[in-house]
């Protein structure tokens, strides 16, 4: 049953049918639609998608000028080598996209903010900590909530010849936008309210805006929808299959950051007796997917490693049903939903201790290992899958306990979080309490 709250909710990336932050944005946007009276404002981008799934909302779609839309295809073309994306220097180029976007989120809902006709205005997207959110100079007598906002994590010392593939040099830009971007630190300093999706974000924020601690609260920005949600554990499942293979699993883009190079290598250093008991998956795409392949013929895996290709979010949940440990090597990882996924679905999970996903898996969920170097974290990766393929009592445990994890992180579990923050801070701004 829903409250009379009535939440205006900034969402320019949100659409049911796209990956990442887009998906995102939709899921938070579905569940708190269904708990307050909401007012979506998007891009025209999302329309399609969303008319099909939401014919009947109160959702209001922002248009693109030709010139924008000429600029986005320079910027992306701009933005490439030899088809891999710049990240720090396509996140620069794109913003006049999305600062057209919101002068015109502004313009249009400006009057409507100072009168009243909403309690709270809610910018959940963009998910970087890089954007200003110009309708908060309407917000004189209504509430302003940003976030969550995540990024800024660094690259790890030991891991410099990645940062340089991934083009960290171009991380200067970033730094530029916080003194020239209009708006930007307005925003973060009005804020009535700040979440942030992981802890470094969140100290990040803290230390460049001088936000007191009451202003800002952890909040990860990626949940758990219930169709990957596993109500049986590993040990139930295995015990019924009677197999005796170790399923490890995979998931994610084929780039350098992302860690797949060292979890074929520390497969190559298992005894053979654990190597013959093993089979990894690798599900993604990617620019690195040729020299993935190359190095696991090299190393004689050819038959331990199988790669699917590119395969839809929806359906990779049929991998993870069929796996038995989520090894994600990732070196730099802000939201991590893979990880989440992982969980749900009952798999122990092998992280890197550098961003949000390491705040995903506890001690008893799986392991965590922190990137002193390269060399260190293919030791460390191989030990664990040692571990946890030896010792089976160990896998069933941290396979209830991942399920256990994940529930918290469902979206409905989120939303209703999301409606007590808006009370909580309608009733610290102006002591009013809705119903």
């Amino acid at each position: 049953m829903k409250n009379n709250l009535k939440v205006l909710l900034i969402i320019e990336q949100c659409n049911p049918e796209w990956p990442s932050v887009p998906l995102v944005g939709y899921s938070f946007y579905k569940h708190i639609s269904q708990l307050v009276n909401t007012t979506l404002v998007t891009h025209e981008r999302n329309k399609t998608a969303l008319e099909k799934a939401h014919p009947e909302r109160d959702i209001i779609y922002i248009p693109e000028s030709k010139f924008i839309k000429s600029y986005y295809k320079i910027a992306d073309r701009v933005s490439k080598i030899k088809g891999k994306i710049i990240w720090p220097l396509y996140n620069t180029l794109i913003y006049p996209i999305y600062a057209e976007f919101n002068h015109k989120v502004y313009s249009r809902f400006k009057d409507s903010i100072l009168d009243g006709q909403y309690d709270i205005v809610h910018a959940l997207t963009p998910i970087l900590p890089r954007y200003p959110v110009k309708a908060i100079k309407a917000c004189k007598k209504t509430p302003f909530i940003l976030g969550p906002v995540n990024g800024g994590v660094p690259f790890p010392k030991g891991f410099q010849t990645v940062a340089r593939q991934e083009f960290s040099y171009f991380n200067f830009l970033r730094h530029i936008g916080r003194y020239i971007i209009p708006g930007y630190r307005e925003t973060y300093k009005k804020a009535s309210y700040i979440l942030s999706g992981s802890t470094y974000t969140m100290n990040l924020v803290k230390n460049l805006f001088d936000i007191k601690n009451e202003k800002i609260e952890l909040f990860y920005e990626n949940g758990i929808d219930n169709s990957f949600l596993q109500n049986e554990t590993k040990a139930t499942k295995r015990d019924e299959n009677n197999t005796e293979t170790i399923n490890l699993l995979f998931v994610g883009r084929l780039v350098p950051y992302k860690g797949a190079d060292i979890l074929i290598e520390a497969i190559s250093h298992l005894e053979l007796s654990i190597q013959n008991k093993i089979k990894l998956t690798i599900v993604g795409d990617g620019p690195e997917k040729n020299a993935l392949q190359h190095q696991a013929n090299t190393l004689n895996l050819n038959k331990k490693v199988i790669f699917t290709g590119w395969v839809e979010q929806q359906k990779t949940v049929g991998y993870y049903r069929e796996s038995d440990v989520f090894c994600f090597p990732s070196v730099r990882e802000f939201g991590g939903a893979v990880v989440l996924e992982a969980m749900a679905n009952g798999l122990p999970c092998i992280v890197i201790n550098n961003g949000g996903i390491a705040e995903y898996v506890t001690e008893e969920t799986g392991y965590k290992i922190n990137p002193v170097s390269r060399d260190f974290v293919v030791q460390e990766v191989k030990e664990c899958i040692t571990k946890l393929v030896q010792n089976q009592v160990l896998r069933n445990t941290m396979s209830t306990k991942a399920i256990q994890r994940a529930k918290e992180f469902s979206w409905s579990a989120k939303a209703d979080a999301i409606v007590k923050i808006y009370g909580q801070v309608l009733k610290n701004y102006s002591g009013k309490t809705v119903i």
